[in-house]
């Protein structure tokens, strides 16, 4: 059967795909690209965004080329930008390059950007193609698409509960649910997110840590609701904030002297508006965390955080590792969402079921 060009674009386009998620918790608050340079039906260089900072996949792919990229067709994940940032724009690059061709997986929704490089790279002559894979391009960058587009980090909810929709038994014993290669996967995840957040509950009830200790990666920042400042000052959450730091937002009725306290040990608090029950306004903070340049936050608990997520909206993916215990009564993975109608419930989509060990781990994400 003849090869269709859109089919050989499709081709080299899952190559870039697949450089790209070498950035995967490395690039943050920027997005994964991956950038292959073709030319005579031969790969002649390969380039991807290895970390924040660092040189952009396009110019990566430039400067390792094994071949004169003149007139040579560019593959990459998300449209080439055009502005100052960390390094310079990368549509300079490709101009200077003199590549041929540009095929662009999809357009980059930032402001300075939204198909600004199209103008410039038409403008030198050079045949640009927008929309190869896209669906796949923008499932890679939903964390910096969602940031990008509406200021809010993207969110993902994570808990382990029993079959029966259990996460602790009466007596609040939570430990350990899941089993050994479940939590090395919940690590993963930490790394993978810029923050990680739990509400004081968590930390009184189990002293977390909070850290990617398992597996190799970055530590997230550790994110503590604390409306009050209820948190213990030998919290292990407080402890070593050079490898992994801790910010706790509280309410403007926390406590100043424990406030002062807490600041002297190096802690920041961060005060944020009370909602209508008296507590952090979630919303509020998220906001706060994306002006930041947080991008992505891992919400682990507990049930009432969960579940005031859920409740607002606020939960892009729940990731659920569900282990084959029964407890009967305890602790509801969920509480109250007061829905009474069948047809309010929270809408999902199931992206990936399997297994972790003798858990099954669902991911499913909002519709």
């Amino acid at each position: 059967m003849m090869t269709t060009e859109y089919s050989t674009d499709e081709k080299y386009m899952r190559q870039a795909l697949r450089l790209a998620r070498r950035g995967l918790g490395k690039t943050s608050p920027n997005p994964m690209v991956g950038a292959v340079i073709v030319k005579d039906d031969r790969i002649i260089a390969r380039g991807c965004h290895r970390y924040f900072g660092g040189d952009h996949a396009e110019v990566d792919a430039i400067k390792h080329a094994a071949a004169d990229v003149s007139g040579a067709t560019m593959y990459v994940t998300l449209e080439p930008c055009t502005h100052y940032g960390k390094t310079p724009p990368c549509v300079d690059a490709i101009v200077r390059a003199n590549i041929g061709r540009v095929v662009i997986g999809t357009l980059d929704p930032f402001p300075e950007m939204q198909g600004r490089s199209l103008e410039i790279l038409k403008r030198h002559r050079i045949e640009t193609v927008v929309g190869v894979l896209e669906d796949e391009c923008r499932a890679l960058n939903k964390v910096y698409l969602k940031y990008t587009s509406t200021g809010m980090p993207f969110v993902t909810v994570k808990f382990a509960q029993t079959l029966d929709g259990r996460i602790a038994t009466a007596a609040g014993a939570s430990r350990w649910i899941s089993s050994p290669s479940s939590r090395r996967i919940a690590h993963r995840l930490r790394a993978r997110h810029d923050a990680v957040l739990v509400g004081v509950g968590t930390v009184l009830a189990d002293d977390p840590e909070l850290t990617t200790r398992l597996v190799p990666g970055r530590n997230p920042v550790r994110v503590i609701l604390d409306s009050k400042l209820r948190i213990p000052t030998d919290a292990k959450v407080l402890t070593n904030q050079e490898a992994a730091r801790t910010l706790l937002a509280a309410t403007p009725r926390a406590d100043k002297a424990k406030a002062a306290a807490l600041a002297r040990m190096g802690i920041e608090v961060l005060t944020v508006p009370p909602d209508a029950d008296g507590r952090v306004d979630i919303g509020v903070l998220m906001k706060t965390l994306a002006e930041r340049q947080i991008s992505s936050v891992l919400v682990e608990g507990g049930a009432a955080t969960i579940t005031s997520f859920l409740r607002l909206g606020l939960a892009d993916k729940l990731v659920v590792f569900i282990a084959p215990r029964v407890l009967g009564k305890g602790t509801d993975s969920v509480g109250e969402l007061n829905i009474t109608d069948i047809s309010k419930s929270i809408k999902l989509t199931f992206e990936k079921v399997y297994r972790s060990g003798e858990d099954i781990v669902v991911e499913a994400k909002r519709e």
